[in-house]
């Protein structure tokens, strides 16, 4: 399972906001593009950018659908925050702890991109509970 590489694709409006977004702040390398896509390695993932011909829309809010980082090591999302944060990056929801005191406690914040996708960043206390803790049933806020 070490050698697979997971691939999302996304929409995008305008590729250089995307070039910025996904390059500049969150440091993707950028691999293959052209005038209507550009292909980042992503925290070593395929994210594919595609020009949308549809209107997109800003989401309500993060559900249900969203995507992000599960970072292992803590240092590397603070890292993230306060990368954001020196270069003025707006939060879509600001750097927080989610669930307290349990064995899901993890700290999270969410980016929203130039094609108003929504990223989420998160670190994990418990590494167990990033696949397991299946006997706790809290998921997401809702």
């Amino acid at each position: 399972m070490n050698n697979i590489i997971f691939h999302l694709a996304i929409p995008m409006i305008n590729g250089e906001d995307t070039k910025k977004f996904y390059g500049d702040i969150l440091g993707a390398k950028l691999g293959r593009n052209n005038d209507h896509a550009m292909i980042f390695d992503f925290y070593g993932h395929q994210l594919v950018a595609h020009t949308s011909k549809e209107n997109i829309t800003p989401p309500r809010g993060i559900y249900p659908r969203h995507f992000g980082i599960v970072f292992t090591k803590e240092s590397d999302w603070d890292d993230l925050v306060f990368n954001c944060e020196n270069k003025q990056v707006e939060f879509y929801q600001p750097p927080r702890i989610r669930f307290s005191g349990e064995l899901t406690e993890h700290k999270t914040f969410f980016l929203q991109d130039p094609a108003h996708n929504i990223l989420e960043f998160k670190f994990y206390l418990y590494y167990e509970a990033i696949f397991g803790a299946t006997d706790v049933m809290a998921i997401g806020d809702r």
